[in-house]
């Protein structure tokens, strides 16, 4: 009997949808035909699109587009992980930006994604002991996007990282899953001591806009930092902080708020009557 090769929406729905998606914005708007065809649908899958995407926003005159492609396509090709994680954060972008209305929003056009995916080539690179070019993609990715993540720094994945505009993460930050944060957070250390000395965010957490969280000091799952504060001491789990210096001022008000994305103090916006 012959083989029967599965569907690619059996294989990757995400990537099926992405082209899906780009088909139709070819058809709506074929100025950006260019666009669509070299960036998604030239592309075999999406690590592929994501290898491409990566060199065409970071090379300069340092470093060319091809040598780029060549260190993502074997980052993807190595980890299949970093694939995973994009698609979680991807997902997560979609489901909580009411800015983003299709997959390819994010990968075209939203530089907290597009920065979040670069940074864990930086990342690859750091683990496998290549600092020097794992730095070369962080000041790119700082001059490109705005976004500043150490390649040490250890990152979740359904990460969405709202606006992204002057977002700072040091070396030694750990970020949990399903994080939310919104623009010109710092996840900074209080000092020039050398050592653990970044923030630990749990699972789950809501970072507001503007916030600052200084030094080796864990913030539980499921919390909601205000945007604005500076937190300097550690958060208890499903607790809400707010102030300069931040200080508890309730409950999380719901058992996701990474999720629910609601800044309000009053609550969560999720309860049930």
């Amino acid at each position: 009997m012959p083989e029967i090769k599965p569907r690619l929406a059996e294989l990757d729905p995400v990537w099926k949808r992405i082209c899906d998606e780009a088909e139709e914005a070819v058809h709506a708007e074929p100025l950006l035909g260019g666009l669509m065809h070299s960036s998604l649908l030239h592309h075999a899958g999406f690590d592929d699109a994501l290898a491409y995407r990566f060199a065409m926003k970071l090379s300069s005159g340092d470093m060319s587009e091809q040598l780029l492609r060549e260190i993502a396509d074997a980052a993807y090709a190595d980890d299949p992980g970093l694939g995973r994680a994009a698609r979680a954060d991807l997902t997560a972008v979609y489901d909580r930006d009411p800015a983003c209305h299709r997959y390819i929003q994010p990968i075209l056009f939203f530089k907290g994604y597009q920065a979040l995916q670069a940074y864990r080539v930086g990342h690859w690179l750091w683990r496998r002991g290549r600092q020097d070019m794992a730095y070369l993609v962080q000041m790119r990715v700082s001059e490109c996007f705005g976004v500043d993540i150490h390649p040490a720094a250890r990152m979740g994945q359904g990460i969405m990282i709202d606006h992204a505009h002057s977002i700072v993460i040091g070396e030694t930050a750990v970020v949990g899953d399903n994080v939310s944060m919104l623009h010109s957070v710092t996840l900074g250390g209080t000092g020039k001591d050398d050592g653990d000395r970044h923030p630990k965010i749990g699972d789950g957490v809501l970072i507001g806009a503007g916030a600052k969280v200084l030094g080796n000091i864990h913030v539980g799952h499921c919390s909601r930092i205000a945007a604005g504060s500076v937190v300097l001491q550690d958060v208890p789990p499903c607790s809400t902080v707010a102030g300069v210096p931040a200080r508890i001022v309730g409950e999380a008000g719901c058992d996701q708020p990474s999720v629910m994305m609601d800044h309000r103090l009053g609550g969560c916006g999720c309860s049930e009557d």
